[in-house]
């Protein structure tokens, strides 16, 4: 317990050492804010506070760390571009029909550079071939499309 306290810098690197392996294996970032309240308590020892006042400054630092600074963290890690893999890449472009679609009759267009069995997202449309439409949502090897104003020169 001496050592301890003649030591007291060197046990908060200690201890912010330890928190912050542990807190590789953990990943949830609150291990990581109780280190950097370790190393605040590590700078107190070092300039020559009371124990009382490094603990009370480390716990204050963890908890600012922990209320302020990581939920930013956990935002900024959990926002990230969408990702869409498979045919589901394919909803929401724009590509040309082959051969006519109509409500009773599945025709063919051309999207992602293959050609797709195509409906009319509403059945009583008639999609002539050449139009461009859009992919509203996709059924099993099925697209269902819906056409696309153009504007003409």
């Amino acid at each position: 317990m001496d050592w301890i306290r003649d030591h007291l810098w060197e046990t908060w690197l200690a201890l912010s050492i330890a928190l912050g392996v542990a807190e590789m294996f953990s990943l949830d970032l609150i291990l990581a804010m109780l280190a950097a309240g370790a190393v605040i308590g590590m700078v107190a020892a070092l300039i020559g506070l009371p124990v009382v006042a490094q603990i009370l400054l480390a716990l204050a630092a963890s908890v600012a760390a922990l209320s302020l600074v990581r939920p930013a963290f956990i935002k900024r890690l959990h926002a990230g571009p969408e990702l869409s893999l498979g045919h589901g890449k394919l909803v929401g472009t724009r590509c040309m029909v082959t051969e006519e679609i109509t409500g009773l009759n599945a025709g063919r267009i051309k999207a992602g550079g293959e050609t797709w069995t195509a409906l009319p997202y509403d059945e009583n449309l008639r999609i002539a071939p050449g139009e461009t439409v859009e992919i509203l949502q996709i059924k099993g090897a099925t697209a269902y499309v819906h056409p696309v104003a153009t504007l003409e020169s």
